[in-house]
């Protein structure tokens, strides 16, 4: 990695200083639902009153209750699911990780507001990381992460900051510090994206391109170490595939024998969910009606949904392997971080949960990959349509009133992200990482290097 220099450490200052003014609104923003008086249980009596129609609704605060977070339980020991789909004993629907920081952001808290501090306070430190890194990668660009509305809405809507951070942290290992050798930039990001998918499982799809990217060489195949014959490093793209492997399994494993149930009820849950009104996703907005126009059942389209959705999320994920192998044999480079961040699109765009906190997940790749700025304009509107219509519908609804115009706005933002992953997924697996220069204010901007490459 180069020495720094003092314009380029002043950039990701900067930015990660916005990013916390930028936590702050965001905390106080979910605040708004908390607060005195309280039920028994801890819980805010104003939370069910302006969670939706006010827009501060946050899953931290919803799940202080009703996963024994409020009773302290240690997490997945003694859970379970019933039949019905009920998450039972400390059991969350997440992967272990998060779920100890939920347990973490628990302890010593009696109400759902200071659960929700608690959160907040843990979770900052991985979004300003983020914005740091970020930062030191693409210089200005990062004040999409810093300050675009995403974070306000989503900072501490749920556990999405440390998972974000995990998967920016690894795509930091490998294109910053080049200087070290590429076996072990690979084999420590693979350990940062396996650490991410023991958070919330994206990152692990990531993995895949890596192996690819440290197989062939790195940029321009220059990386291969002098022991390797051939065109292919084998024994490295192993290595990167097992230190994911054995991290995932050294931080599932202990879950896993000492409360098998509990630990396979957080996966099951998730495998369980319906695409519903609650998932935003263009199955229930563009599927559901097609059945309902034929007179088709609900189990009919559960079952159906359950089908397509992973057949076509995998084939998008070996669409985006192959065009980068294309791409590779083309240009000499396998854009790993490219094809990430189309898998990523086609993970969105057609799982059968589409959160609107997920836009976290994405808002990195926008920053790192050149893509125009009016469309990523675009989609941060249909994010907002999002982020803010679909409260207020559930709060039209709920109300027995009239929620045309909010389900207007649900529809916009559904759609519009919708296109616009279709048209990013093919987009970032053409684009080149955004290359900050190396003195923000006076150096001429250097072109545009292939992704993989160091842009520091």
């Amino acid at each position: 990695m180069r020495t720094p220099t003092r314009a380029n450490l002043w950039t990701p200052l900067v930015v990660t200083l916005v990013c916390g003014l930028t936590l702050a609104l965001g905390y106080l923003n979910k605040a708004r639902c908390s607060g005195v008086p309280y039920d028994s249980q801890g819980r805010s009596l104003v939370f069910d009153r302006l969670k939706d129609s006010s827009v501060c609704y946050s899953d931290i605060q919803f799940l202080w209750l009703g996963r024994s977070i409020n009773d302290h339980v240690f997490p997945y020991l003694s859970g379970g699911i019933t039949g019905d789909g009920g998450l039972t004993g400390g059991t969350v629907e997440y992967p272990v990780l998060s779920g100890l920081l939920m347990w973490l952001g628990a302890i010593g808290a009696h109400t759902d507001a200071e659960f929700l501090l608690q959160s907040a306070l843990i979770l900052a430190p991985f979004a300003l990381a983020t914005a740091w890194m970020l930062g030191r990668m693409s210089g200005w660009a990062a004040l999409l992460w810093s300050a675009g509305p995403p974070l306000v809405l989503y900072a501490f809507h749920n556990w999405e900051l440390p998972v974000v951070a995990a998967a920016t942290a690894g795509i930091f290992v490998v294109v910053a510090f080049d200087r070290v050798p590429l076996r072990t930039r690979g084999v420590i990001a693979a350990v940062l994206l396996a650490v991410g998918f023991c958070l919330k499982i994206y990152p692990g799809i990531f993995v895949l391109p890596l192996v690819a990217f440290v197989l062939t060489g790195g940029v321009g195949g220059r990386e291969l170490p002098a022991s390797v014959p051939g065109r292919y490093d084998v024994k490295g793209a192993l290595a990167v595939a097992g230190a994911a492997v054995a991290t995932t399994v050294a931080i599932n494993l202990p879950f896993a024998i000492l409360g098998w149930d509990g630990w396979l009820a957080s996966f099951a849950f998730q495998s369980d969910r319906q695409a519903d009104v609650t998932t935003n996703s263009v199955w229930f907005w563009g599927i559901r009606p097609l059945f309902d126009s034929v007179e088709g059942t609900d189990s009919d389209y559960a079952r159906f949904v359950s089908l397509a959705s992973p057949l076509l999320v995998l084939a998008s994920f070996a669409l985006a392997l192959w065009f980068g192998w294309r791409r590779y044999r083309r240009d000499g480079t396998y854009a790993w971080v490219a094809v990430s961040g189309a898998m990523l699109c086609g993970f969105l765009l057609l799982h059968k949960v589409h959160s609107p906190q997920y836009t976290l997940w994405l808002i990195p790749f926008l920053v790192l990959l050149r893509v125009p700025w009016t469309l990523v304009a675009g989609y941060l509107l249909a994010d907002l349509a999002m982020g803010i219509g679909v409260f207020r519908y559930f709060a039209a609804l709920s109300a027995g009133e009239d929620a045309s115009t909010e389900e207007l706005a649900v529809q916009f933002g559904v759609w519009g992200r919708a296109v616009l992953l279709v048209v990013f997924y093919v987009l970032f697996l053409r684009a080149d990482l955004r290359r900050r220069r190396d003195t923000e204010d006076d150096a001429p901007e250097t072109p545009a290097v292939p992704v993989g490459t160091s842009p520091v």
